[in-house]
């Protein structure tokens, strides 16, 4: 099996026979590495928007000439959304917004409650709504305002605070087009093969995915513990919801913030916001229970167990309705119907209906889901990147490269492996409340092995220990698992007469995706700059001479 210096080294022969290309007419690399970096991020857009200008061409040319169409496809298309998404991607992506001037706060202030006001008065005229004008302007003006600022010293008045505002335009720009993705998405262009851009039900499901990934890579990617066991975290978490918000004991009778159900329901009946974090600490403590046999293995061996324990939690799943005469889980036949997720007529009107009262009965029920699963990613990416910058996370890293070296350095390496598994937990556990909610029932069958396995892929293809690189790689493999591949397989079968079911593949087609990427991109599609590092230079326990730097050989054995 090749190292992943020897992969490394073939992406850059891949890489050399590119730059040949381009020095052909005139591009070499030197030259282009010469150029500002934002001259650099032009390049790079304008040849990703030509390449998916000839995929589309050549996607055309393939349903005229070849499928059952007629010959009527035509070769170029024209759709105005498509270009003005490319345009908006490559304004966000290619000015080098951080050289933005650092504005001090009084100026910082006025500025940014202007802006919000007119945005507030452009949300408020596009969707004939004072309430969403309102929340629009007031969502602006702490985005705009939030710290971190800039001072000389602790005692220094607000005013004469200082702000770098250009730090701030790419993530505003990025959470502007997702917390509006409701509004644009159904008047988006057709993706060639793949088909219309996913729906906002489907967009949910993405969303739970993205966090259960964000969650595993802190175990994998922080940390370095290999685990194949996550889909038990995930159960957890939708069984502690299905369980205190639902039938399943009829022979108790409690209810706390329930909503849309009659108050005499037997059963015990909580509202899911309380659930979603009691569901994350009792999955913590399942990481915990899980970490701690394993702590003194590694590799291989840590693996295996951890596989061990997620397949026995969809046996306990499948088979808890007879635990002694005790109905846990209910079999095979699950647990529903599930409790909907609402904050209750009276928030509902305080807040003017900007808190729905159910979320069932909401006009806009698929809306308020997806809103309430960007807040809980965010807060998961936010959880994330803090631990990665705490002393904890450090810890991990140091675990990750080295655990010898990081005991020797005072690590305690029982403490900080446990850690890990809790809080992988924690968010895999939220994540399984949430999407249980969501589908108002859980079943055994949604728990097996191969979600473990898809949520690895989802960290590896995006890159491990790059919070960004994981929900890149989560969002595409979901996408592909809940619309793509069946998007794909009807164009097949329409187009060209086949009767291909291309989800029946879906195991080998993640496969060759890996694969494919593994050889091409190893270090994963957004890697970190350390495993990035890695991969070129090499790691501790290669030998010097089989490592490559960018251009040639740190070291060559002489000829003898």
């Amino acid at each position: 099996m090749a190292s992943p210096a020897q992969l490394w080294a073939r992406r850059r022969e891949a890489g050399a026979l590119w730059w040949r290309g381009l020095g052909a007419v005139g591009l070499s690399r030197e030259r282009f590495h010469a150029w500002p970096a934002w001259q650099q991020r032009l390049g790079k857009v304008a040849v990703a928007g030509v390449i998916a200008f000839v995929i589309a061409i050549l996607v055309n040319v393939l349903e005229r000439f070849f499928g059952n169409t007629g010959g009527s496809t035509e070769i170029v298309t024209f759709d105005s959304s498509a270009y003005i998404a490319f345009a908006v991607l490559a304004l966000i992506l290619v000015p080098d917004w951080g050289k933005l001037p650092v504005l001090p706060m009084k100026v910082v202030i006025p500025a940014a409650l202007v802006a919000a006001a007119l945005g507030g008065i452009a949300m408020a005229l596009a969707t004939d709504s004072t309430l969403n004008g309102v929340l629009t302007a007031v969502g602006l003006a702490i985005a705009l305002l939030v710290p971190p600022w800039r001072s000389k010293s602790e005692d220094t008045p607000l005013k004469e605070k200082e702000m770098a505002i250009g730090d701030r335009v790419v993530p505003l720009a990025i959470l502007g087009l997702v917390l509006t993705v409701p509004f644009w998405v159904g008047h988006m262009f057709t993706i060639p093969i793949f088909g219309a851009f996913p729906t906002v039900e489907t967009a949910v499901p993405m969303l739970v995915f993205m966090m259960m990934a964000v969650g595993l890579n802190i175990v994998v990617g922080y940390a370095g513990l290999l685990d194949l066991g996550y889909v038990a975290f995930y159960a957890m978490g939708a069984y502690t919801a299905a369980w205190f918000a639902s039938l399943q004991f009829p022979q108790q009778t409690f209810h706390l913030g329930a909503i849309g159900i009659d108050p005499k329901l037997p059963g015990i009946h909580i509202s899911i916001w309380p659930l979603l974090l009691l569901a994350g600490l009792l999955t913590a403590g399942i990481g915990v229970v899980i970490g701690l046999p394993t702590l003194r293995l590694r590799g291989d061996y840590l693996a295996i167990v951890t596989l061990g324990f997620g397949e026995i939690m969809p046996q306990i799943a499948r088979n808890g309705n007879d635990l002694g005469g005790f109905n846990l889980t209910g079999g095979p036949q699950g647990i529903t119907p599930i409790d909907t997720p609402g904050f209750g007529n009276t928030l509902s009107r305080w807040t003017g209906g900007f808190l729905p009262s159910n979320y069932l009965t909401h006009p806009q029920g698929a809306n308020v889901f997806f809103w309430t699963g960007v807040v809980l990613l965010l807060f998961t990416i936010f959880c994330s990147v803090r631990l990665r910058d705490s002393r904890l996370g450090r810890a991990w890293i140091a675990i990750r490269e080295d655990e010898i070296a990081a005991s020797a350095m005072g690590v305690p390496l029982m403490r900080t492996k446990t850690w890990a598994y809790a809080c992988g937990a924690f968010f895999g556990g939220i994540a399984g409340a949430y999407y249980a909610s969501f589908k108002s029932s859980t079943f055994p069958q949604d728990f097996y092995f191969n979600i473990s396995v898809f949520i690895l892929c989802m960290v590896i293809l995006g890159g491990m220990g790059n919070v960004w690189g994981v929900l890149l790689g989560a969002a595409f493999l979901a996408y592909l698992n809940f619309e793509g591949l069946a998007n794909t397989g009807a164009w097949l079968n329409s187009h060209f007469g086949t009767h291909l079911d291309v989800p029946q593949y879906a195991g080998g087609i993640y496969g060759v995706i890996i694969v494919v990427v593994m050889l091409v991109r190893p270090q994963g599609l957004l890697p970190s700059a350390r495993r990035k590092r890695e991969l070129q230079l090499g790691t501790h326990d290669e030998y010097l001479y089989d490592v490559e730097t960018h251009d040639e050989a740190l070291y060559e054995e002489p000829a003898y």
